[in-house]
């Protein structure tokens, strides 16, 4: 008899990730053959080359989502050849959380999972209080992952927290971009994968049920304090009540098809910038004005970024009023962007710069 359909369930989507990291990993064969006459020499007949097996962490909050996936985890690496590892990070924001973290590396141990660790972070406030736990939460795992030569850190995010996703981007009118939630794959060189998006929440919940997983509920989950939660227990609901069921499918749907066009649109804006730049590497307005309008502001949003403008705290507002440098010109003055950037239009050119 196999396993219960959940556990199952769960299995398969990290088999499925951990097969795309060792071929992502894999050497190309031109490397590996240049790679094994390089150290021929050197090498002892009785002694052969050994390439150390990848080692893959999984982020655990001791959540059902993360235990879940952990769990699966430490079924999975083992047979592919793979070292599994997980870090729980102690936000510092309710007492006694340090316990709690010790009690998820315990648990991430019996699993078989080492490295197992917990990582306490401080907390700051910009970007309000969720954005900051983030920020403090990906810094940690970025070093950790560092610190241990990980290849990949799998991330617990489910369909449902997917949805969430897309109606808090839908909130902020951020466009398409904000449209497309979470990647499967994300961070530098593809860091971070999340088997769990094509899953709901309550497969992750049942796995770890009926493998006597022990969990814990953060009650931030379930504070209204938080965006998040007001969402997912008062937002969604009302949404499924309303437009029946399968709006949290069609929300992460919604995702994946907002993804594609943003990636090709991205694509287009990258190959566009070059030939709407001068010799001397300014903005030419009229060559701006000539492009689609979702193409042109890719182009300005990334030429605000790179003139020091920080990403999370550049919004589509902003990009609209450097837009009507452009398409609405009355000779109005220098915009404002976050950064102490500043963008003006100057003899036909779009200037970005700090200062």
């Amino acid at each position: 008899m196999g396993p219960h359909p959940a556990v199952a369930a769960i299995r398969l989507a990290v088999r499925r990730v951990l097969h795309d990291i060792l071929t992502h990993n894999s050497p190309t064969p031109a490397a590996a053959t240049a790679a094994m006459a390089a150290t021929a020499a050197a090498r002892e007949p009785s002694r052969p080359e050994r390439t150390p097996s990848p080692l893959v962490l999984v982020a655990c909050s001791g959540g059902a989502d993360s235990m879940a996936l952990a769990s699966a985890l430490a079924f999975e690496a083992p047979k592919l050849g793979i070292r599994a590892g997980g870090i729980t990070v102690d936000h510092g924001l309710q007492p006694g959380s340090d316990l709690r973290a010790a009690e998820v590396v315990v648990r991430l141990r019996e699993l078989g999972l080492d490295p197992a660790e917990s990582i306490a972070v401080t907390v700051g406030r910009e970007g309000g209080p969720e954005a900051a736990a983030r920020d403090a939460r990906y810094a940690a795992l970025d070093a950790a992952a560092e610190r241990h030569g990980a290849a990949a850190i799998l991330l617990g995010h489910t369909r449902d927290d997917q949805a969430e996703t897309v109606l808090l981007g839908l909130a902020r009118g951020s466009g398409i971009r904000s449209l497309s939630g979470m990647a499967a794959v994300s961070g530098a060189g593809g860091r971070y994968r999340r088997p769990f998006l094509q899953l709901d929440r309550q497969t992750a919940r049942k796995a770890c049920m009926v493998q006597s997983l022990p969990v814990w509920d953060d009650p931030h989950n379930a504070d209204p304090a938080y965006t998040r939660s007001r969402l997912r227990h008062e937002g969604l609901p009302a949404l499924e009540k309303a437009l029946g069921k399968g709006v949290v499918e069609a929300l992460a749907r919604t995702a994946q098809l907002s993804r594609d066009d943003a990636d090709a649109l991205d694509a287009w804006a990258s190959q566009a910038e070059a030939s709407v730049r001068d010799a001397t590497g300014l903005l030419e307005c009229a060559k701006l004005y000539a492009l689609p309008p979702a193409v042109r502001r890719r182009i300005l949003r990334r030429a605000a970024i790179e003139a020091g403008a920080p990403a999370g705290s550049l919004f589509a507002r902003h990009i609209e009023e450097v837009d009507r440098l452009i398409t609405g010109w009355r000779g109005q003055g220098a915009i404002n962007l976050p950064g102490k950037v500043v963008a003006r239009r100057q003899g036909g050119r779009l200037v970005i710069r700090q200062g």
